[in-house]
């Protein structure tokens, strides 16, 4: 009888000791079998995040000394220092800006589609680690950064259709408040992770909305809402320094690469294929401008083949990451004319004065960019995205028409609402004694040219 107990003892010992191991080894199992289906954490990659920091200097490089340059040659000699002061100013003005909650507003956890909220105020929670939602192979830190420099040129594209006539003071609070009420919420409509137009399906690579056609609506409002400047358009002497402008160009330019395959997040063929698109894009303006010029005046110009250039940097900006460098040839030519004749036909008809062309260049180009998005983009380039209408797909033009008229509206209506507020606090525009004297002078006590006895 002892004997059997023992038996049984031993029996039910051992089976324990078989159910707790094989008990062990299920769990171990279902915790595997749970970690291989979670999603690996992100994990930074040098050569992406190498690249987007390039990215990154590439396109401040635009607003300082890129846009500067080409923007102050192209103004009188008494406005160039005034010029050159607004673009450096917002490079320090607009970062402290986006660190403090502009970059919150735009890209933090999102409110009801329209705003991000203040979670990531004086960047909190944006460090070191990759953000899965945005960058994940990047820090977060990176992506911030990066996005700060377009947060940064936007503004400074509105410069030109007041050049040379509005007060500095103005100037800065029109600025921020712009930022923050006008371009913070609609990067986060466009790009901010449950922005309504991005869950609506509209794409834009690097800004064509954000940027292009958000500042060229604003810069039109603007000219018509402080007025001609004096002398307008017969007594007005033409650019004082085309060379500037020139290298201003160049920069653009080179600084677009940054801004355009940069917007890939990474070293790779994505970035390589919109690098291409914006290269190809931006010839092809730049020969349509001067063929236009060649076919009305028998003679291309310098300031005709930067201005097409530039209008073709800006329309394959939303489009350079979903498209083939057949399209982006289209683009851009396509950029070169209609921004020609909104320049040099419509305007002077309807007689308003954007100093620089801003919303001729900017707003008209961004919109045909966008528009022809919805044309030319092919899964075949991004499969992140869609194809357009020559690809089988005319929803995604009607997506992009909604888009840009949402980026018009409220753009427009804003930025003219901001304008008053600004009027009624500390008045636009200078004085006619300012002006006639030059704002280098009234503004910053300050001169361009020094002329020795």
């Amino acid at each position: 009888m002892n004997g059997m107990r023992c038996r049984l003892k031993l029996i039910g010992l051992v089976a324990g000791v078989a159910l707790t191991a094989a008990a062990n080894t299920w769990a171990q199992d279902v915790a595997a079998a749970a970690a291989a289906a979670a999603p690996a954490a992100p994990v930074v990659n040098s050569g992406d995040t190498a690249w987007v920091l390039v990215s990154t200097a590439l396109v401040l490089l635009m607003t300082i000394p890129g846009l500067a340059l080409f923007y102050g040659g192209l103004v009188r000699r008494k406005n160039v220092l005034s010029v050159l002061m607004q673009c450096f100013f917002l490079v320090c003005f607009i970062t402290l800006q986006w660190v403090v909650f502009g970059y919150s507003l735009s890209f933090g956890p999102d409110v009801k589609g329209f705003i991000g909220n203040l979670d990531w105020a004086m960047l909190k929670h944006v460090g070191a680690e990759p953000n899965a939602d945005y960058a994940g192979t990047i820090p977060h830190s990176v992506f911030m950064l990066f996005q700060m420099m377009f947060a940064i040129i936007t503004p400074a594209l509105i410069v030109g259709a007041f050049a040379e006539r509005m007060k500095f003071a103005a100037f800065a609070l029109f600025s921020l408040l712009w930022a923050t009420i006008v371009y913070d919420p609609l990067a986060h409509w466009v790009w901010g992770v449950g922005g309504f137009l991005r869950k609506m399906g509209a794409l834009d690579f690097a800004g064509g909305t954000v940027v292009h056609i958000n500042a060229g609506v604003a810069a039109l409002v603007c000219a018509l809402v402080l007025g001609r400047r004096l002398g307008y358009p017969k007594k007005l002497s033409p650019p004082h320094n085309l060379p500037f402008a020139v290298v201003g160009a160049g920069l653009l330019w080179f600084g677009w690469f940054g801004f355009n395959a940069g917007s890939a997040l990474g070293a790779n063929g994505l970035a390589g294929s919109a690098f291409l698109a914006t290269h190809v894009a931006t010839a092809a303006a730049g020969l349509a401008w001067a063929a236009m010029d060649l076919i009305k005046n028998r003679h291309v110009t310098v300031l005709g083949i930067i201005s097409g250039a530039v209008a073709g940097l800006v329309a394959i900006t939303p489009a350079a990451g979903f498209v083939t460098a057949g399209g982006a040839i289209a683009i851009g030519a396509g950029a070169g004319f209609i921004c020609y004749l909104f320049v040099t036909v419509v305007k002077p008809r309807l007689g308003y004065d954007d100093a620089l062309d801003a919303f001729g260049v900017h707003g008209i180009g961004g919109i045909w960019g966008a528009l022809a998005t919805g044309l030319f983009a092919t899964t075949a380039v991004n499969s992140a995205g869609a194809n357009g209408l020559f690809y089988g797909n005319p929803a995604l033009l009607w997506i992009q028409f909604k888009a840009v008229m949402v980026t018009v509206v409220y753009s427009g209506v804003m930025s003219f609402v901001l304008l008053k507020i600004v009027d009624a606090v500390l008045g636009l525009r200078a004085s006619e004694q300012a002006e006639r004297i030059g704002l280098d002078l009234t503004d910053h006590r300050e001169t361009g040219y020094t002329v020795l006895d």
